[in-house]
């Protein structure tokens, strides 16, 4: 193969598998008429979705720059320099981009998704400044993304309240296989995206890399600054923080504690995670003597931008996705694999779950939703609850964090977190079936 040859993007491949498969077979099964009007749908979808994600990116991406300046992100970077260094050794130890993909894989953590893609979108355009080849992922990039779609969660908040609400008899049972499920698959993610990294070096990107680094020096506007330089609380304004979260902890313990329904306990625990980070990142910089409101509408200013450099990324994904679902592809190929999966114990009812998953977010938490609402306590109900708290939607995330720095040479990234999100699902087979009682 000429070294000067580019290779076929694997996005490239996927979507058109995607977009031919659902022609092909919208017209065995007399349904292109569906598939006609699921494309203009979608695409219509994206830009709403697209354009619905302004204002959280323009809050976020100006809390960020709060912190940033209050040197948060520095000083998390020399926390977690021995690890990070070793994820991520073409990354500069104090490089903004290590507080950023921190800040955004705890967002990832706590379950809070709306908070994560923002923060996730900063991280990355942090990294696309140590690019040497604007255009195509650097193995930062395709390791930070096979991370997040092996979704890292701790606690699946927004899952317990569904099965809470549905009337499970423990709605929290699903904490521990859970966090085993999603360990499993970002080890997988992990070990994929380093093994993948070395069979898709090329000599351009290794000669490259030097010069990236160099080009992401301290002069970057962006950088904030170094952690010795970083401004300090004093006087009063060191005890802002802890008063602020020993309040806002008391008044949710004696909501949840004076809950006559567990249930709601639960949904407000879930709901007030987001609103005590806006103002915890707020009140650091306070407590650093940042003007809070200032840097906040500085650094919200490009998330419009964002969200426009997004767009097409978004239709091309989510056109193709609607159209092979609305052709009946996935059914067929439900009906196909079922045998194979029947042997390791998934239940027929969980195998569309584990195949949208990957696809559609909202369309895998539509299917776990309906499961619970109607066998609450089932097998099938509990496993598919496991599956959407340890794996995440791969050609969304895909799709919005290459978007945002209009990467389209994806590499290895996809196969990497594609391979993660196989590894979460067999796990929460087998971790459901072992936890289940």
């Amino acid at each position: 193969m000429d070294p000067q040859t580019p290779r076929t993007s694997a996005m490239n491949m996927v979507w058109l598998f995607l977009l031919l498969s659902s022609v092909l077979v919208g017209a065995a099964t007399g349904r292109l008429e569906q598939v006609g009007k699921s494309s203009f749908q979608a695409a219509k979808q994206s830009v709403e979705l697209a354009i619905g994600l302004v204002g959280a990116m323009t809050l976020w991406l100006g809390l960020v720059k709060v912190v940033q300046e209050a040197g948060l992100m520095a000083s998390i970077s020399k926390a977690l320099r021995p690890l990070l260094v070793r994820l991520f050794p073409d990354v500069p130890a104090d490089h903004p981009a290590m507080g950023a993909m921190v800040m955004n894989m705890a967002a990832n953590m706590m379950g809070l998704g709306n908070a994560a893609t923002p923060l996730g979108i900063k991280a990355m355009q942090e990294l696309e400044q140590l690019n040497p080849q604007k255009g195509e992922a650097t193995d930062a990039m395709c390791l930070f993304l096979a991370i997040n779609t092996s979704s890292v969660t701790l606690l699946p908040l927004g899952v317990m309240a569904v099965r809470a609400s549905a009337g499970a008899r423990d709605p929290a049972g699903i904490l521990i296989p859970t966090l085993l499920a999603t360990t499993c698959s970002t080890i997988v993610a992990v070990f994929s995206a380093k093994l993948l990294a070395r069979l898709y070096k090329t000599s351009s990107r290794e000669n490259g890399r030097e010069e990236g680094m160099k080009s992401a020096a301290p002069d970057s506007s962006s950088q904030e600054p170094p952690p010795e330089h970083a401004p300090q609380a004093q006087g009063w304004r060191r005890w802002v923080l802890p008063i602020y979260t020993a309040a806002f902890v008391a008044g949710v313990g004696m909501q949840i504690l004076g809950s006559p329904q567990p249930e709601k306990g639960i949904e407000g625990l879930s709901h007030a995670l987001i609103p005590f980070l806006m103002g915890l990142m707020a009140l650091y910089g306070v407590s650093r003597r940042i003007p809070v409101y200032e840097r906040l509408c500085d650094g919200g200013k490009e998330g419009f931008q964002v969200a426009l450099r997004i767009i097409p990324f978004l239709v091309a994904v989510l056109v193709g996705v609607g159209m092979f679902r609305a052709s009946g592809a996935l059914e067929i190929f439900t009906g196909i694999i079922s045998p194979l999966t029947g042997l390791i114990g998934m239940p027929p009812e969980t195998l569309p779950m584990a195949l949208v998953r990957p696809l559609s977010g909202s369309g895998a938490f539509g299917m776990m939703s309906e499961l619970v609402a109607r066998a609450p306590d089932s097998l099938e109900a509990f496993i598919a609850s496991v599956m959407q708290g340890s794996t995440d939607t791969t050609l969304y995330i895909l799709a919005v964090y290459f978007g945002a720095v209009q990467v389209k040479r994806v590499r290895y990234a996809l196969w990497a977190g594609l391979l993660g999100d196989a590894a979460g699902i067999l796990a929460a087979v087998v971790l459901g079936r072992l936890f289940y009682c």
